[in-house]
């Protein structure tokens, strides 16, 4: 090989270590992808995921995801895929300087707005949290739930409860320590008055 040849190959080489493309293909399984830049097309390489050892991040990039190409050597056949780089069809989901979000191919969003300390989930048909031992949820003023039913499989304690809009109770209720009272009567210790004998009604309770 001459120098003009040896140059030549640096040049490509250098021209081909960092390059922009598109997945084109995806393989999760694997997982590789492969990348369309330019007229060239990579054969199934890997993508850079956030985490991989100990603790590990999988969120595989879609066909069509703009990526970067880091090429060792300058060569195509050992190159990683940097993914993450927006463009005219895959535009960023927010504009706000101090947002996080994350938006999924379904519509459903993941969204933290450090502006207004709020945190929206939404979009999501079913969503699950699972903890083996102790869930926790805490707020200064209100934690309202909103839907048709909230059920709650075994045994619930609250410290207080108001009911608004009637409801019906069923199977046996056992109550102790303090007095409990319907329409202003108190039930455990009211007093009827008119007492009769034998089989005559006696008056109301008061």
């Amino acid at each position: 090989m001459n120098n003009l040849d040896v140059i030549t190959d640096l040049r490509r080489r250098l021209d081909n270590l960092l390059r922009i493309g598109v997945i084109s293909a995806l393989d999760p399984a694997r997982p590789y992808c492969r990348v369309k830049t330019g007229e060239l097309e990579t054969g199934w390489i890997k993508w850079i995921c956030q985490r991989a050892g100990g603790d590990s991040d999988w969120w595989p990039p879609t066909v069509g995801e703009q990526v970067l190409l880091l090429c060792l050597g300058g060569e195509l056949t050992t190159a990683f895929a940097l993914v993450g780089i927006y463009s005219d069809d895959n535009p960023p989901p927010s504009l706000s300087p101090t947002a996080r979000k994350i938006k999924f191919s379904d519509g459903a969003v993941i969204e933290y707005e450090a502006a207004t300390s709020t945190l929206n989930i939404n979009g999501a048909k079913t969503v699950f949290i699972d903890n083996a031992d102790k869930i926790t949820a805490s707020a200064g003023t209100k934690i309202m739930l909103n839907s048709p039913v909230v059920e709650c499989s075994s045994l619930l304690i609250t410290q207080s409860l108001q009911v608004n809009g009637g409801g019906t109770m069923k199977g046996n209720i056992n109550h102790s320590g303090g007095s409990f009272s319907s329409n202003g009567v108190v039930v455990d210790t009211h007093i009827h008055d008119g007492v009769k004998q034998g089989g005559d009604t006696s008056g109301g309770p008061r």
